[in-house]
């Protein structure tokens, strides 16, 4: 007979306490500069200024959960969903430099873990957009991160986004969850995918699939990457904050509905099993995106609004999260 203890699952909630920890916490991350640190390896302070009071971003196992370190990295465990964090303070190479670093320890992290199969990554970076052409810090960090990655298969990439952090820090923040078996990974009808991208955005295209199925017998919602108002591969409505806004949920209807011919069951919209997390340029902004979002939304789905530049200058808005 199965018990829930025998079920690889994994349960994403927003809370108010980040301290309520027990043995089935896997991860917990509280989000500004001013939110409290904590000894536990599995707590991280992302460094994104939240709208309002932010909850805490608790993610529970069905436990028991191990946790320790690995030189730089922080990790905890189930056996079956491992959750790992690297920060890496930028050297003379730059942001390139820090993502090749951090990425070669993630993966040699991973090579002899219970969990080695990516799901799942998030990066922050500082001034994303800065400097020109091939020089722009974003692109730096994609080339850094596809060195650190090494040859891979383009279609086993994990979901991921990468996030301006915007308090001049020079340090890299990566965090993933990775599983025992490997993902589905899916991508959108509307975009061509980011792995494919044409030389115009740089000489490495960003290594990344639009979301994240878990395999077949795992309850893991499906874990979405940063989403924004591109069709094709290019950026839309420029200057029109709710034009973007609209075109960034087209987006993931028609994400949704790709993911759903693998998983009928998944709901075919956004609902109460759903966690978002929207990410605004322009502190200005935030309380025009948080009234939107509470008009679309109410409190059908929970959402926490962060400001932090997006990684096109013309994209006022990004969004990620899971659904379930």
């Amino acid at each position: 007979m199965q018990t829930s203890a025998d079920v690889v699952c994994l349960d994403i909630d927003y809370v108010d306490a980040a301290h309520a920890l027990d043995d089935r916490t896997l991860a917990a991350f509280v989000f500004g500069p001013d939110a409290p640190a904590a000894d536990d390896v599995r707590v991280l302070r992302v460094p994104l200024t939240p709208h309002g009071a932010a909850p805490a971003e608790i993610w529970r196992v069905p436990g028991p959960v191990q946790r320790g370190r690995d030189g730089a990295i922080r990790w905890a465990t189930d056996g079956r969903l491992r959750f790992g964090t690297i920060e890496v303070t930028e050297g003379h190479e730059g942001v390139r430099g820090a993502a090749r670093e951090a990425y070669t320890a993630l993966l040699a992290h991973l090579a002899d873990a219970d969990a080695p199969h990516l799901l799942r990554i998030w990066n922050y970076l500082d001034a994303i957009t800065l400097g020109d052409g091939d020089d722009e810090r974003y692109r730096q960090f994609c080339v850094g991160r596809a060195e650190g990655l090494g040859t891979v298969d383009l279609a086993r990439l994990p979901a991921a986004t990468a996030i301006g952090r915007c308090d001049g820090t020079r340090v890299l923040q990566v965090y993933w969850l990775a599983a025992a078996t490997p993902g589905i990974p899916v991508e959108n009808p509307r975009q061509i995918s980011a792995y494919r991208y044409p030389r115009q955005y740089g000489p490495q295209a960003p290594s990344f699939a639009r979301a994240m199925l878990a395999a077949p017998d795992h309850a893991l919602p499906l874990l979405l990457s940063g989403t924004a108002a591109i069709v094709g591969h290019t950026s839309q409505h420029d200057g029109s904050l709710s034009a973007q806004l609209d075109e960034t949920f087209a987006n993931f209807d028609a994400l949704l509905d790709a993911a759903r011919t693998h998983r009928p069951g998944l709901p075919a919209r956004f609902g109460p099993g759903s966690r978002l997390k929207v990410y605004v340029r322009d502190a200005a902004d935030l309380p025009r995106v948080a009234e939107a979002l509470q008009t679309r939304f109410g409190d059908r789905v929970p959402y926490l609004v962060l400001h932090a530049a997006i990684c096109r200058r013309e994209l006022a808005v990004e969004i990620d999260g899971a659904h379930a």
